[in-house]
């Protein structure tokens, strides 16, 4: 079962007078890929690819896979089933071994940012947020939440997380929750409607998706927007027959859904504008837009499974094979 999260992008810039060769930059890139792997296997992993080169795999990273995140130059990985954060120093061609391993305490670790030498993560088991220093790689306690949180993004003030559970795997929660960084404590909560996921901070306006699930396990598809400025929040539910997945994101100045066929930009109403929907698959599991690419996840969980890489034009450049399950993506520039 897949509850995910979110990527970001680094821009170059040269202090330099010259322009910088598109293809030299892309081929400096790394793109790390995370699966989450066949849940209760430890088989989670990370590879690495600059353009269509495998360049690293490492294998049995974690039970369940969860996400990445990169900074400064380090990348930092959450294995929910594990209750663990790996950090592993970036290197010209992938990660340098073996890396630091911090335990959470079988707390169940989901979605992670930074601010300030400080990463926030949420945790399943013990509905909290969770910091650990990057300085002396100690993990504690930062905020205790009503319900069970999945997503966090910050604008470097508050922290905004999700709540899709009030006890896990119920179904009930509803809230995305403002948490002030100084001290920890909510500030705010926002009704978005059920099964509130991942979140994509863009400017005031904080977009949400959402999915949940009957009592006979049928799913409910829906995205909701909320302006941080004013606390104004806007909901739409989707008609039977839509499959989104969970990733929300901005490509060309539009807001993107990830569904079960590709991707599908939301008109300012929330709608799905299907006349835009880059892909045509039947098994997409993840998706994101990062260094000007669309990547699309797509799995029939076993062994090998696919990432599609889309350039900005729309057009299919290269076809990557991974592991099971790809569900969280990040670039570095170096």
């Amino acid at each position: 079962m897949k509850f995910l999260i979110p990527l970001f992008f680094l821009l170059v810039y040269s202090c330099e007078d010259k322009v910088t060769d598109p293809e030299t930059a892309e081929k400096s890139s790394l793109l790390f890929i995370a699966s989450e792997g066949n849940f209760g296997a430890g088989d989670g992993s990370i590879e690495v690819f600059r353009g269509d080169s495998s360049l690293q795999k490492i294998n049995n990273v974690g039970d369940v896979v969860q996400s990445i995140i990169i900074y400064e130059d380090d990348l930092f990985v959450a294995a929910n089933n594990s209750h663990t954060i790996k950090k592993y120093d970036i290197t010209e061609n992938g990660l340098a071994l073996p890396g630091i391993e911090v335990s959470t305490n079988n707390s169940g670790p989901r979605e992670m940012c930074v601010v300030d030498d400080k990463l926030y993560f949420t945790n399943w088991l013990t509905k909290d947020i969770k910091v650990l220093d990057l300085y002396n790689y100690t993990i504690s306690s930062f905020s205790t939440l009503p319900n069970v949180p999945e997503d966090i993004v910050t604008d470097g003030s508050y922290l905004y997380v999700s709540t899709p559970h009030q006890e896990l795997y119920d179904n009930q929660g509803s809230s995305v929750m403002k948490v002030d960084i100084t001290d920890g404590n909510i500030v705010d909560t926002y009704e978005v409607g059920l099964g509130p996921e991942q979140l994509y901070l863009d400017g005031n306006l904080l977009h949400v998706s959402r999915t949940s699930y009957d009592e006979n396990w049928s799913a409910s598809f829906g995205s909701s927007k909320i302006d941080i400025a004013s606390g104004n929040v806007e909901i739409v539910t989707y008609g039977v027959g839509t499959a989104c997945r969970a990733d929300i994101f901005k490509m060309n100045n539009s807001i993107y859904r990830a569904t079960n066929l590709g991707v599908v930009p939301l008109n300012e109403n929330l709608s799905l504008n299907q006349t835009g929907k880059i892909g045509d698959f039947t098994n997409i599991y993840s998706a994101n837009y990062l260094d000007n690419k669309l990547l699309l996840g797509s799995s029939d969980y076993s062994t090998p499974d696919t990432v599609y890489v889309y350039n900005n034009y729309y057009e299919l450049i290269e076809t990557l094979e991974v592991n099971v399950l790809p569900g969280d993506f990040q670039v570095y520039d170096n």
